[in-house]
C-alpha cells in the first residue's frame, strides 16, 4: 500500500490524510471483498495520495472486484468509472457508460429535479 509513516507505532490520526485512506483501504482488502463501496476516497488528500488510491482501486477491478465509488469530483468519476448512475433529490436520474461520460451529460441528469 506505500504507506508512510515515522514508525510501527505511529497512531493513524497522526498519519496525513492520504496516508489514513490508504490504511482504511488496507483494512478493507485484509477481508478479500468482492465489493468494495468508497465514499469519496480523494477527498482532502494530495495530488500523489490520489494517484496511489486511483491505482489502487484500478488494479482491485482488474482483479475482477466491484468497485462502487462515490464521487464528487467530476474529473474522478469521468476519469474512474465504468458506468456512472447519476441521482438528484435521492432518486436514480440515469446511467452513463463511462466512455460516453461528460461533464455536460453527467450534470443534464444531476439537475433533472422533480417539477
Amino acid at each position: 500500500m506505500n504507506i508512510k509513516t515515522p514508525s510501527s507505532k505511529t497512531l493513524i490520526q497522526s498519519l496525513s490524510g492520504g496516508n489514513q485512506q490508504k490504511v482504511l483501504i488496507g483494512r478493507w482488502l485484509a477481508n478479500n471483498p468482492d465489493v468494495l463501496i468508497l465514499d469519496e476516497p480523494t477527498r482532502g488528500i494530495d495530488v500523489g495520495a490520489k494517484y496511489e488510491i486511483y491505482t489502487i482501486i484500478a488494479d482491485l477491478a482488474k482483479q475482477g472486484k466491484s468497485i462502487i465509488m462515490i464521487s464528487s469530483e467530476m474529473g474522478e468519476l469521468i476519469g474512474m468509472s465504468d458506468r456512472i448512475m447519476v441521482m438528484c433529490d435521492g432518486r436514480v436520474t440515469g446511467f452513463i457508460d463511462g466512455k460516453d461520460a461528460t461533464q455536460e451529460n453527467i450534470m443534464e441528469l444531476a439537475t433533472q429535479f422533480e417539477a
